[in-house]
């Protein structure tokens, strides 16, 4: 998201934003308890639990009047993850919003009862969050982040803006289902002509030593894959690459503004404003489980000019024209 556009979001959905909660006179307190997988200071965050303020608030559900909306920011820890699904449910909501599978995964274990709406998920069936796409069942629906398939795209995507590259490395976290299914879809198209090493991520010291090892051979790059770890870190790891000298490609824009070379993959705002469509919906009697799944409905392609050009990448016309956005 650009800045500009998220000081608007933000200050938008801040003006609905109460300092207590009261409800007016006739009306009935509705509770929404939020879990968030990143840390609350970062940009991103802020983003998101400001589209979803704002589309509940077109929806007539306006926080201090009808609606109390209570957060937690778990950064990215599986404790907090722990402890803050338990407080969400001691605090007895009439729905819960949460972001990515560990989070979910969580509430689950907090409650099989509270319905439950979330948002960025990878694979919910294959993942057990939910029986189907069509008819979730249980206390748990949403919207999904992308599918599997989507990583072969950032393998053809990297051959194109860098079309030496022979030599591929996939970072990723091996301990979690989409871990090894983005791997698992990216070796589908690069097993010819390409060659493929899994970077497992779990700590920075030991990703930086195997990165610096992966850059001594020549023609390499590198493909970040959606994962906890990286989201926690987008900066970081747009950094290594940058210090390494590889072209990269990430599943996510705000690698490329902290200085990544591309990125392709979904809005990761917009389903913060389409679950608060499905928490007005549940808030007046459906239940989660008898609402479909959805998938995304926009993907973005980003490319960073200033990186391509630190890494000697002269980016092919036909790749900008299909950018939706260039940062120069």
């Amino acid at each position: 998201m650009r800045r500009r556009e998220f000081m608007a979001l933000l200050g938008g959905a801040c003006a609905t934003w109460p300092l207590a909660a009261r409800a007016q006179p006739g009306e009935r307190m509705r509770r929404i308890g939020v879990l968030m997988n990143v840390g609350e200071s970062g940009p991103v965050g802020q983003a998101r639990i400001a589209a979803f303020v704002q589309g509940l608030h077109q929806l007539g559900w306006a926080a201090g009047r009808n609606v109390q909306i209570d957060t937690r920011w778990a950064a990215g820890d599986a404790e907090r993850f722990r402890n803050h699904a338990a407080e969400l449910v001691a605090l007895a909501p009439d729905v819960i919003v949460a972001n990515t599978t560990p989070a979910v995964t969580a509430l689950q274990q907090a409650t099989r009862t509270l319905p439950i709406v979330f948002a960025n998920v990878v694979d919910p069936v294959g993942s057990g969050l939910v029986a189907s796409l069509a008819r979730p069942r249980g206390n748990v629906t949403g919207f999904v982040s992308f599918e599997y398939a989507l990583a072969a795209k950032w393998l053809e995507l990297l051959k194109e803006i860098a079309p030496r590259v022979t030599r591929a490395a996939v970072l990723r976290e091996t301990t979690s289902a989409a871990g090894i299914g983005q791997f698992a879809a990216i070796q589908t198209v690069g097993s010819v002509g390409m060659e493929l090493s899994a970077v497992d991520m779990h700590d920075l010291a030991e990703l930086d030593r195997a990165i610096a090892d992966f850059a001594r051979g020549a023609n390499g790059g590198l493909i970040v894959t959606a994962s906890q770890f990286a989201v926690d870190r987008p900066d970081v790891i747009a950094t290594l690459a940058a210090r390494y000298k590889l072209p990269a490609i990430y599943p996510y824009r705000y690698f490329v503004s902290g200085g990544g070379l591309m990125s392709y993959g979904p809005d990761t705002i917009d389903p913060y404003r389409r679950a608060a469509g499905y928490v007005d919906r549940i808030l007046k009697g459906e239940k989660p489980g008898d609402l479909p799944v959805q998938a995304p409905t926009k993907y973005e392609l980003v490319i960073n000019l200033k990186t391509a050009k630190a890494l000697g990448i002269d980016v092919p016309s036909t790749l900008l024209a299909r950018a939706d956005e260039v940062i120069e």
